[in-house]
């Protein structure tokens, strides 16, 4: 899967939960934006924290803050890019951490979505069930 796509599924995954009104906890929203900063600073470690926030539709503040967590857990490390005209350019690395990390969380990412697919599919199955009684019964009056 396109790793970009991958950063609009998560978060939509999310968003439409939100606006589903079903919980989701603080830890599964952080679990989720850290999952996706792993995966684009695996495919573009040289992003700034403001494409980050760009790509990620949020604020400054929060990649910030999430890269200083990630930082603090060992799961990226960062260094200046030497060849940059742009000195204060840094390249986000993942560490063996931070890889052990981002497959955790990608294992419990398809869990979930697992369970919500199996959920869903006995959902549509009853719902289905539902109509097919409720089309019977109304041609059998007519």
């Amino acid at each position: 899967m396109n790793k970009s796509v991958w950063v609009v599924f998560t978060h939509t995954a999310v968003a439409m939960a939100q606006s589903c009104n079903l919980p989701i906890s603080k830890s599964d929203r952080r679990d989720s934006l850290d999952l996706d900063l792993l995966y684009l600073l695996e495919k573009e470690p040289g992003l700034s924290q403001r494409e980050l926030a760009d790509r990620l539709g949020i604020s400054l503040g929060k990649v910030n803050y999430c890269l200083k967590s990630l930082l603090a857990l060992g799961a990226i490390k960062f260094g200046n890019f030497r060849a940059s005209s742009h000195k204060m350019r840094y390249a986000y690395m993942l560490t063996p951490a931070g890889l052990s990390r981002k497959a955790n969380l990608t294992r419990a990412f398809l869990r979930h979505k697992m369970e919500e697919y199996e959920r869903l599919k006995a959902q549509i199955a009853a719902l289905e069930d539902d109509l097919a009684k409720s089309d019977a019964g109304g041609q059998a009056s007519l």
